[in-house]
């Protein structure tokens, strides 16, 4: 017996990419548009957690056609809850692509899965390992 695909509405594409964990931004998220992100690493665990900042990824996933473009950024998340694109510390390197790699995976299967769709990156999207 085949596995039938459903149809990819937004309401359903939400429901799906909530259930990947806490990384959508569903009010920054619209129908063809999704924002994710990821507080890797703290910055200082020492500062009350109000002035906290991270070191992380975020994440612009755009429907193009019948395939969504994935456009990765990396930076720190700042004690204004802004994200400022930038190069990691060695230190955070390798927790952040390792959360990232896990994600990405998680995603392109659940969208290929469910829906038939397939993610690819986008041109601007940085590369990680």
């Amino acid at each position: 017996m085949s596995k039938v695909t459903k149809i990819p509405t937004h309401f359903r594409l939400l429901t799906s990419l909530r259930a990947l964990g806490p990384y959508l931004r569903e009010p920054q998220s619209e129908e063809g548009f999704y924002l994710f992100d990821c507080l890797g690493v703290c910055v200082n665990d020492k500062k009350s957690p109000e002035e906290r900042e991270f070191w992380g990824w975020w994440l612009e996933l755009e429907q193009q056609e019948n395939q969504f473009a994935a456009r990765y950024r990396i930076g720190k998340y700042n004690n204004q809850g802004e994200w400022i694109e930038g190069a990691l510390p060695k230190n955070a390197v390798a927790d952040v692509n390792r959360i990232q790699n896990s994600f990405h995976q998680s995603l392109v299967e659940m969208l290929k899965e469910e829906y038939a769709i397939e993610v690819t990156l986008h041109k601007e999207s940085v590369e990680f390992v």
